[in-house]
């Protein structure tokens, strides 16, 4: 595990202190790096993004393959996790800590063996919500940061505001800034692997079966292909490597305003 810092710009360190107090009108307040972030649709590119890197691990990809049918309800899933960043980013305080007492009631009952490695998991186990966490908010932040909306200043800035959020569901020792960030993702390299479990949910997000009210539209499956080529192309370089997908340019190009419509409707 990380070994804990008081200053989040220490690279490698962790900060669990919050950068601003809570209040009754919400987690992150307005002018928050949180709400620019967050507010932005480059966001949902991101979102999905993490989740190709999440299927990595295995542990993590356990239960959610054993605990709830991806395939079928993959839409409905991709909404409750949206609307549930959202509302950690811009509810009131008590709406926001009442959404993550139903998201930490649920984890309590994901529990398993892990096919994979072999390893016992529990979706409460702090490890495993630390992963889900970093990759949840670094990609988010990539992807909005690539499109040259936000700097690194206030990618660190958001970085560390996420601390809060990752605390509120169980996790520990949370990197708090893009040095921090990187210096986790080299530790927890070692136990990433591109298994057939993981392999099957990327093609199942490349493949995304389509809500039938998109469906309907002629440019509904290029546009989600487009789509999930983007978050494919945010993933960090050793993720893209794993997967076997070539790497892509330097610059990510800006979803068309079909694309955002796609992620919006959904």
């Amino acid at each position: 595990m990380l070994a804990p810092s008081a200053r989040s710009g220490d690279p490698g360190g962790v900060s669990t202190a919050p950068p601003f107090p809570a209040t009754d009108a919400g987690l992150f307040p307005p002018g928050s790096a949180t709400r620019r972030v967050i507010g932005d649709p480059a966001a949902l590119i991101g979102g999905i993004s993490a989740l190709f890197l999440q299927a990595l691990h295995p542990r993590a990809m356990a239960g959610v393959e054993e605990h709830s049918s991806f395939p079928a309800d993959f839409w409905p899933r991709l909404q409750r996790t949206a609307g549930y960043v959202t509302t950690l980013a811009f509810a009131d305080l008590a709406t926001a800590e009442a959404a993550a007492a139903r998201v930490r009631a649920i984890h309590s009952r994901v529990r398993g063996t892990d096919p994979v490695t072999g390893l016992p998991y529990a979706a409460d186990d702090p490890d495993l919500l630390r992963w889900v966490h970093v990759s949840e908010v670094s990609s988010f932040a990539s992807a909005v940061r690539r499109l040259g909306l936000i700097d690194a200043a206030e990618e660190d800035r958001f970085l560390a505001e996420q601390v809060r959020a990752g605390e509120l569901l169980g996790a520990t020792g949370l990197p708090a800034d893009r040095a921090a960030v990187e210096a986790y993702f080299t530790q927890v390299r070692p136990e990433l692997v591109a298994s057939p479990v993981a392999r099957r949910a990327a093609a199942r997000l490349l493949l995304a079966p389509l809500p039938w009210r998109l469906a309907l539209l002629t440019p509904a499956r290029p546009t989600w292909t487009f789509v999930a080529s983007v978050a494919v192309g945010l993933l960090p370089g050793w993720a893209k490597e794993l997967y076997g997908f070539p790497r892509s340019p330097a610059r990510t190009p800006r979803p068309p305003r079909a694309s955002r419509r796609c992620v919006r409707r959904s």
